[in-house]
């Protein structure tokens, strides 16, 4: 798995801050790893088998930083801004393919981005490519789908009032937007290996979730590797590299994590 980008909404820094360049919070702007982008992730399998997770707006700049040049399937968590809006870089991995790309999500979230990106969801006349070409694909949850050439995992999240889709994909998981688990979600991950999960900050959220909570989901999981994503401005890497327990760490733009024996 490779961490494209592992901030909230806003990124880190937000827009603003005293002289413009950016609203830090708590995290020290000196330190590369609180430069955070917006919350994605590649998943590989082996040569030719890459399977992408949300279409964020920093979307370009992350697979040319981490020399991704196609993907071979688009999975969908959920249809907020943040995970949908370079949808449209998808345009030129049609180019390069020289067809339609498959995407995956729920009924409701794929007819909730069609709203947004009318033009990619109307049928394709070969042979230009002049704008996302996608080959849609509805999951149900729970379910296990073949995705890029791997059994992917699905189960629903609840994400303060809306839901999202959570994965699974052999001994790795990712967990991004997520404020409640339910029994059938926690017994999915139960024994991951290596698990990615939404930290969004040090005290407790509505919508996302935050350090205690995600240290509860964990006692009970049992991974051996947890690892914090989709941080706001409050999660500064030096803060958590000297408060986080033994076997949980923050994730950073362009980590790279293995299971264990691989």
């Amino acid at each position: 798995m490779i961490v494209l980008g592992c901030a909230g909404s806003a990124g880190v820094p937000m827009l603003g801050g005293p002289d413009g360049a950016g609203d830090w919070g708590e995290c020290d702007p000196n330190e590369p790893r609180n430069r955070r982008t917006r919350s994605s992730v590649i998943i590989s399998d082996g040569p030719g088998r890459v399977l992408l997770v949300d279409t964020g707006p920093d979307l370009r700049d992350q697979l040319l930083a981490q020399r991704i040049g196609v993907v071979d399937a688009v999975l969908y968590t959920h249809a907020h801004a943040d995970h949908i809006a370079g949808l449209d870089e998808l345009r030129t991995i049609n180019r390069i393919i020289g067809g339609p790309l498959p995407v995956y999500g729920t009924r409701q979230v794929m007819d909730e981005i069609s709203i947004r990106f009318d033009y990619a969801f109307r049928p394709w006349t070969p042979p230009h490519i002049f704008r996302p070409i996608l080959d849609v694909h509805h999951v149900s949850l729970p379910s296990t789908v073949m995705m890029a050439g791997m059994a992917v995992q699905v189960f629903g999240q609840c994400h303060g009032k809306v839901e999202t889709l959570g994965l699974r994909v052999g001994p790795m998981a990712y967990c991004t937007d997520v404020a409640e688990m339910d029994d059938a979600a926690l017994d999915t991950l139960r024994g991951v290996d290596t698990w990615v999960v939404d930290c969004f900050q040090r005290d407790a959220h509505p919508s996302h979730g935050w350090l205690a909570r995600v240290l509860e989901w964990r006692d009970i999981i049992q991974p051996r590797r947890t690892v914090l994503t989709h941080m706001g401005p409050d999660m500064d890497w030096a803060w958590m590299q000297a408060s986080l327990p033994d076997g949980v760490e923050a994730a950073y733009d362009g980590l790279r994590l293995h299971a264990s024996g691989k």
